[in-house]
């Protein structure tokens, strides 16, 4: 192997202006990475929903910069896991063509289905910088996703960071060993080259960039870029009342043993303290968090709340320091099972808004339905050529919390970035049919700034044959709250569409041929008194279909009538009135 070194830190300062100009670049590298990605990946989880994260670090591994999508618990904690990377893999033990790859949890984002692959880069023999993406990976073996394994190591295959390639070429070992674990070792193995590539193409404009501006390191410009965001956010902080803000919230757990997520957020200076201890011991289910997904959340949650403009890296998370106790559900530890750890982790920015809501004076907005819904189709198909197996992950949102200014967002997800695949993909893949897709009325919880509103979903499955999923999702004992005044969302569902029954959540559950489930999503919290909520308002609602004649009335004190035919399928405006008398009295 050649001796390789990391590059020397010009020690003079770096040019603002040429630090401006590579903070743009870079931006637009970064989103040029991510688009190799997406267009060159095999499953729908990476190339419809973008469950991804594409991001550059210098040659130390600290985050310079992310591209425009992704979702926090992968960026953040890839950034935090470069630290294991650097650590296991120093300058002299790699060498230029080597790519590393890791699932183990505890090191990135806290759960095997997502994979890291980092690749450091040279220049004149000095290692210059790392490009990384992380993805959820369509499977990877062990229990389909859910949160009923006992321990980690009934979730699937764990990879600790090895070398997935060098020089040489690739580890066919390695690719043999994950194609025989996996459910789906082409869209598996497709991804893992996806995300090799786009870390080369990264690279490739990276290297442009520096032959255009004559820089021989990225370090001195790095740090410049580092310290640039850590101080906006300081300054930020510093404007917030110091003190001790505290917070509690309960969720739906496993089963019958719900959750108590516990905080308190301290201010103090130009720096914040965030302490988890409260929460409940770790589960015996797979819904428990590493720290570094803990930690992921809770510096996306500060800066969103306080500088969501502000450039996102290692700077930004410097003024924020996260405490969980061990053993606890947030910093949980081996062999703790952690597949579905999002439907906890995910609670944490509603939780620290919750929090520091008395501390920001230009408010923040109400809790959302917060947990990604994941839901794992598994089944058999009859094919001329015989039988063969199909395994879809697919996602939906419920409603953001209603904020300060503004209405909640509809079947948005908050606080990650996945997106929904559109139903034709899907269906195109698998013999799943999404018989309803429709927005649920009432679902957003009142306000004068409603949430935001839910979605409903039918799925039945063409053909015949054995099939399951696996509904990993929350909210459906414990709605998102509201704020300032403003009223809960509709909590979620599960069932049986045939019997209306609650089928199990987190876990495999097994239908028969001509079975047919119900999800209907949780609503976003409102924000503010609902009676304030001016009257048209209302009234557009109505006619969109967000809101009941009857909500109308009883949760914001207007009276709507409604003149045209019962059995008009399209209700147009003119068919609505508001009947002035009866609203002025209701709102007095």
């Amino acid at each position: 192997m050649n001796e390789i070194q990391a590059a020397p830190t010009q020690t003079d300062k770096a040019d603002p202006v040429v630090v401006g100009l590579v903070a743009n670049r870079l931006h637009s590298i970064l989103d040029e990475q991510q688009s190799a990605l997406i267009n060159t990946a095999f499953s729908p989880v990476v190339r419809e929903s973008y469950d991804l994260a594409c991001a550059v670090f210098d040659s130390r591994g600290r985050m310079i910069g992310q591209s425009s999508s992704g979702t926090p618990g992968h960026i953040n904690a890839m950034a935090t896991g470069m630290e294991h990377i650097v650590a296991r893999f120093p300058p002299n033990q790699l060498s230029d063509g080597d790519v590393l790859i890791t699932n183990d949890p505890w090191m990135t984002a806290g759960q095997i289905n997502d994979i890291t692959i980092a690749t450091p880069f040279f220049r004149n023999g000095s290692l210059i910088a790392w490009f990384a993406s992380c993805c959820h990976s369509p499977d990877i073996g062990g229990k389909i996703l859910s949160a009923e394994a006992r321990e980690v190591y009934e979730e699937g295959l764990r990879l600790p960071i090895m070398k997935l390639r060098t020089a040489a070429g690739p580890n066919r070992t390695l690719e043999e060993i994950i194609r025989s674990n996996v459910r789906t070792p082409d869209e598996t193995m497709g991804d893992i080259y996806a995300q090799v590539a786009s870390n080369q193409v990264g690279a490739r404009s990276l290297f442009a960039l520096m032959d255009e501006h004559g820089l021989d390191e990225i370090d001195g410009v790095a740090s410049a870029i580092m310290d640039r965001s850590e101080n906006a956010l300081r300054s930020r902080i510093a404007e917030l009342v110091d003190g001790h803000y505290p917070a509690t919230m309960q969720i739906d757990g496993f089963g019958d043993a719900s959750l108590v997520l516990a905080v308190a957020v301290t201010v103090e200076g130009d720096s914040i303290r965030v302490d988890y201890t409260g929460s409940s011991p770790q589960s015996k289910h797979g819904v428990n968090v590493v720290l570094n997904y803990t930690r992921a959340y809770t510096s996306f949650a500060v800066k969103a709340a306080l500088s969501p403009d502000i450039p996102h890296n290692e700077g930004s998370f410097r003024p924020v320091a996260t405490h969980a106790p061990e053993g606890s559900v947030l910093n949980c530890l081996e062999p703790a099972p952690v597949a579905s750890r999002h439907l906890v982790g995910h609670f944490l920015p509603s939780l620290v808004f919750e929090a520091l809501r008395p501390a920001v004076p230009q408010g923040l907005p109400a809790a959302s339905a917060d947990a990604l819904w994941m839901t794992v189709w598994r089944g058999v198909t009859d094919e001329e050529d015989g039988q063969s197996y199909f395994t879809l992950t697919s996602f939906g949102a419920g409603g953001s919390g209603g904020r300060p200014r503004k209405d909640g967002l509809t079947t948005t997800g908050f606080p990650t970035g996945v997106r929904a695949a559109p139903t034709e993909i899907l269906e195109s893949h698998t013999p799943i049919v999404q018989t309803t897709r429709e927005l649920l009325p009432d679902s957003a919880g009142p306000g004068e700034h409603r949430g935001g509103v839910s979605q409903r979903l039918r799925v039945r499955r063409r053909g015949k044959g054995a099939w399951s999923v696996n509904a990993n999702i929350d909210r459906v004992d414990y709605p998102a709250s509201g704020a300032a005044g403003g009223g809960p969302g509709r909590p979620g569902s599960f069932t049986r569409v045939s019997t209306g029954e609650a089928l199990p959540r987190k876990r495999q559950v097994f239908l028969g041929d001509d079975a047919e489930v119900n999800l209907n999503f949780p609503g976003g919290g409102g924000y503010g008194d609902p009676r304030k909520r001016p009257v048209d308002r209302v009234l557009a609602d109505v006619i969109n279909g967000y809101v009941s004649i009857e909500s109308a009335r009883d949760d914001y004190g207007v009276v709507i009538e409604y003149n045209g035919p019962l059995d008009a399928f399209v209700r147009t405006e003119q068919m609505f009135c508001i009947n002035e008398e009866k609203t002025a009295r209701l709102r007095a």
